[in-house]
């Protein structure tokens, strides 16, 4: 079934509101890879996030390895592969930890990643992370390069503020076309400061990130990617029928039953409702998770709905 689209920075390109984060596939079999592949399908998604990280600490994993259990499962034709759009990430190094987003890292990372995927050409490169030691110039010489070389097709950011991404752009001539960020109804902050503004007694008045990530991406024309969107905070479990949170999940259920949908539907819907045109990226492995959160899609939440589950969350709506 066709889901929602969104525009896609400032492309002519539609894209799904509800991705497939391809994250927790590492140790999963080829048949449990092609259920979900295939659930992720059926359900109208089509666009596919990786990170060269991902796996890396799964036994008997490294760089790259939820990108070749992706592509040893699935096995894609070339008309296949031109149904979906891949997206993966670089520049988080390991041994010691740390950033990496010079122009011979970028390059090589990305080249690793087509051959992990059995493709030539990636339709999405992020930088995972913001890297302290940027050379804005070396960025851009690395975009220049896959771009002219019809290795990356699109190019933006993860977890980025905006300065950081003006910084960037002071050198890269590239749209920055996405930026994915943490958000779900209780890891709102990026949401919620906005809300408290002018309010020095709230701790959401606080501005964080350079404040304004919602509104800079909204102006830039840069769309937000939410990932963990039903995790309470950092890695700290999900907030679904958890005990930390009754009221929010009180709402949770009645909007679920107004909706005819399941919980998972409208903790989506929550995010695919804001006007900055988001895109969701699930990170479940199980095929019945991703049908019930992409039924989230479309969902109108009304008004009152939309801002008394970011009040049932414990932020503040004064």
């Amino acid at each position: 079934m066709p889901l929602k689209t969104v525009p896609f920075g400032t492309t002519n390109l539609k894209v799904p509101n509800v991705v497939a984060g391809m994250m927790r596939i590492a140790g999963d079999s080829d048949d449990q890879i092609r259920a979900l592949y295939a659930a992720s399908r059926e359900a109208g998604i089509d666009f596919f996030d990786h990170a060269d990280l991902y796996g890396f600490n799964h036994p008997g994993g490294g760089f790259h390895r939820c990108e070749q259990r992706f592509a040893q499962a699935l096995r894609l034709s070339p008309s296949e592969r031109e149904e979906i759009a891949l997206q993966t990430k670089t520049s988080i190094v390991d041994a010691p930890w740390g950033y990496d987003q010079s122009y011979e890292h970028i390059v090589s990372s990305v080249e690793d990643s087509l051959k992990a995927l059995g493709t030539d050409y990636l339709d999405v490169l992020l930088l995972h992370r913001p890297d302290s030691l940027v050379e804005p110039e070396e960025v851009a010489r690395a975009f220049d390069h896959l771009e002219e070389s019809g290795k990356v097709r699109a190019f933006g950011v993860s977890n980025h503020t905006p300065r950081q991404i003006d910084l960037l752009r002071t050198a890269v001539s590239q749209p920055i076309v996405a930026n994915q960020v943490q958000l779900s109804i209780t890891h709102s902050t990026i949401i919620a400061q906005g809300l408290s503004s002018n309010m020095a007694d709230q701790g959401d008045s606080v501005t964080r990130d350079g404040g304004g990530l919602v509104d800079y991406a909204r102006i830039n024309g840069i769309t937000l990617q939410a990932w963990s969107p039903f995790q309470k905070g950092f890695q700290d479990g999900v907030f679904l029928n958890s005990p930390d949170y009754p009221e929010l999940n009180a709402e949770l259920n009645r909007l679920a039953s107004k909706y005819q949908v399941t919980p998972t539907a409208i903790a989506v819907a929550w995010i695919t409702r804001h006007p900055a045109g988001m895109q969701v990226v699930l990170g479940t492995t199980k095929p019945r998770r991703v049908a019930e959160a992409a039924a989230g899609s479309d969902i109108a939440l009304m008004r009152s709905e939309w801002y008394g589950l970011i009040k049932a969350a414990g932020h503040n709506v004064p």
